[in-house]
């Protein structure tokens, strides 16, 4: 699982299940047949075959197209008592719009993040198209749910009537409290897909100031995309290569976890991110947290200036004073007091109230 959105699915997902309600999950297929398998006690049903996420950089539409229509008639008969909607990849809404309407069970879309403008930076002046999607997208039920407190603020602003009930992420934390630290130190890590809205080219630059201050500095960059062999040409270019470690995805996430616990810092200077599990992630691992101050990143609303990390512009000399600052806060128990609030059993207990209530 690579996506806070999947990682969402299956941590609520399983947690239900063991509370003895029957949980089915329609997705893309990325397993040989059969078709419907099932896991930790839930029904996975591949409703079409998985295609690339990215393309050219840019996510497909038409994998998005063709997930909609596929998903349409496994919900007709499903005989759900409730269905729980992601609100990307968008077409998938109408067809549970559909379902809903033709079978009358009540719909829940979650929302992990609005674009709103962010369309037009995306596709230029079709980007027109793709905000009335989601703003249509965002009329199709009377029970939004949003991941974060500025996905809330972003939702009322296409009009959906307020409040809009806020249920965010988790993470395991008796999971990563049982990490063992990885035997290899850092003193800077960054975990994520390496995309254009991450940034990471804006850490790269920042780590070389930090360097001048840190000549030993060790920074990790955990993950892999479309821009990690440019990212890599300018680590090179930026005099870096012996101070930055591109891993790649580890193959399990509990490598994850055990290289944030061997580190000092972690810098997310996404402008784009629906809440940031990462960031929560490192925060239970005591780290202190610098995140890119945008209004379209809600991992800042994850982090207080000065207490358990730093909001930073994304200027290389800003971002590296913060990215300093940062590894001279001292780790302390209260960052991981602060995520113990997020756990996924307690994040369970609020979303299935919000289906009770409906």
């Amino acid at each position: 699982m690579k996506g806070g959105v999947e990682k969402r699915i299956r941590e609520v997902s399983v947690r239900l299940a063991d509370r003895g309600h029957e949980v089915h999950v329609y997705g893309m297929r990325c397993w040989s047949d059969p078709a419907t398998i099932e896991r930790d006690g839930v029904t996975i049903h591949g409703v079409a075959l998985a295609e690339a996420l990215y393309c050219g950089g840019r996510r497909t539409v038409p994998q998005a197209l063709r997930f909609g229509r596929s998903v349409l008639r496994p919900l007709l008969s499903s005989g759900a008592d409730v269905v729980d909607c992601q609100n990307f990849p968008y077409f998938s809404c109408f067809a549970a719009k559909a379902a809903s309407a033709l079978r009358g069970f009540p719909l829940v879309v979650t929302w992990h993040e609005v674009w709103g403008d962010y369309w037009y930076d995306y596709l230029g002046p079709r980007g027109v198209f793709g905000k009335a999607v989601e703003r249509l997208a965002a009329s199709l039920t009377d029970h939004p749910v949003a991941v974060s407190p500025s996905t809330a603020r972003a939702l009322e602003g296409l009009g959906v009537s307020g409040p809009v009930p806020v249920v965010p992420n988790g993470i395991d934390t008796a999971r990563i409290a049982a990490v063992v630290p990885a035997a290899e130190e850092s003193d800077v890590v960054f975990a994520g897909r390496l995309i254009r809205d991450k940034n990471v080219d804006a850490l790269l630059r920042a780590l070389v100031p930090v360097r001048d201050e840190v000549p030993d500095l060790r920074a990790l960059i955990v993950g892999d995309g479309p821009e990690r062999p440019a990212l890599e040409a300018l680590a090179r270019d930026l005099g870096l290569d012996g101070a930055v470690t591109f891993t790649g995805f580890f193959p399990d996430h509990d490598a994850v976890i055990a290289a944030m616990k061997a580190s000092r810092v972690f810098v997310l200077p996404s402008t784009r991110e629906g809440f940031g599990i990462a960031a929560l992630e490192a925060m239970a691992c005591g780290l202190p947290v610098v995140t890119a101050d945008r209004p379209g990143n809600a991992a800042r609303d994850l982090v207080r200036d000065g207490v358990n990390g730093f909001r930073s512009g994304l200027s290389a000399g800003e971002m590296g004073e913060k990215i300093l600052a940062g590894l001279d806060l001292r780790r302390a128990s209260d960052f991981r007091a602060a995520a113990a609030a997020y756990d996924w059993g307690r994040i369970t207990d609020m979303l299935e109230k919000v289906y009770q209530k409906i």
